[in-house]
């Protein structure tokens, strides 16, 4: 928690549902600064819906969401845009601007934002290059980096604006286990040098033991296992074990064979 005790995010009591389909059940969390955290859970268990409702993207149908003490999922879209700027978001595809040279679009928010000098905006955008391991590469468009290199293209720019909170949602998926522990160790180091907060979400438990100071795991909406990466090396609780170990239960198996 912070000094005050405060967590740097909170969700309390929180539902969110889409026609018939309930995907936050009651959820409640409270987000230390300076931890990073590792949602994990089944595709569809709303992993990806929570990290939007931290930012307001998605606003609950119950509950409330606190950011620094203050609540957020009441405020207008004017006034989200102070709190969303505190946050850097790693969306899972990289979602880079094709048309864009990597500079440009590591340059898009801090233009967008409007606040500094081009000489200023060039410096941001090559010590955040530098940071991700690709100062040089400025000129190129996304079409010519890897898979790995647009990723960290993507948490150059998700940096750029110094946040607070960094959101990463499936930074791994579509890398092979190299690059994804390139994506690993940027993320441990954005901690260390940044002091930044870290939401990730995964389905890649390699990831989340290397990078997580702690693992909530999500089941139809509600969090069913909470704590430290040993809790999940170690639990044996059915539901925990058949996450982490990627094994089939038996209601999944018997609908193969109707």
């Amino acid at each position: 928690m912070s000094d005050n005790g405060q967590p740097i995010i909170e969700l309390r009591d929180v539902w969110k549902r889409f026609g018939r389909l309930e995907v936050l059940r009651g959820l409640s969390l409270r987000l230390e600064p300076g931890h990073t955290t590792v949602v994990i859970g089944e595709s569809g268990t709303g992993k990806s819906v929570l990290l939007k409702h931290l930012v307001g993207l998605l606003r609950p149908d119950g509950g409330e969401v606190y950011f620094h003490g203050r609540r957020i999922d009441t405020m207008s879209e004017i006034e989200l845009v102070d709190v969303r700027r505190r946050f850097g978001f790693l969306f899972q595809g990289g979602a880079l601007f094709d048309s864009l040279t990597v500079a440009e679009n590591v340059a898009f928010p801090l233009v967008e934002h409007g606040r500094k000098p081009p000489a200023e905006i060039e410096r941001i955008v090559e010590e955040r290059l530098r940071m991700v391991g690709l100062d040089g590469l400025q000129a190129r468009k996304p079409a010519q980096l890897s898979g790995g290199q647009k990723k960290r293209v993507a948490l150059a720019r998700a940096i750029a604006l110094d946040p607070e909170v960094v959101l990463y949602d499936e930074p791994t998926t579509g890398l092979d286990p190299v690059r994804s522990d390139v994506i690993n160790e940027l993320i441990l180091r954005l901690k260390q040098r940044l002091n930044v907060t870290g939401i990730v979400v995964t389905h890649d438990m390699t990831s989340a033991y290397k990078v997580a100071d702690r693992i909530i795991l999500l089941h139809e909406g509600r969090i069913v296992a909470d704590g430290p990466p040993e809790l999940f090396r170690t639990s044996t609780d059915p539901q925990v074990r058949r996450f982490v170990d990627g094994r089939a239960d038996e209601k999944d198996l018997s609908a193969l064979n109707e």
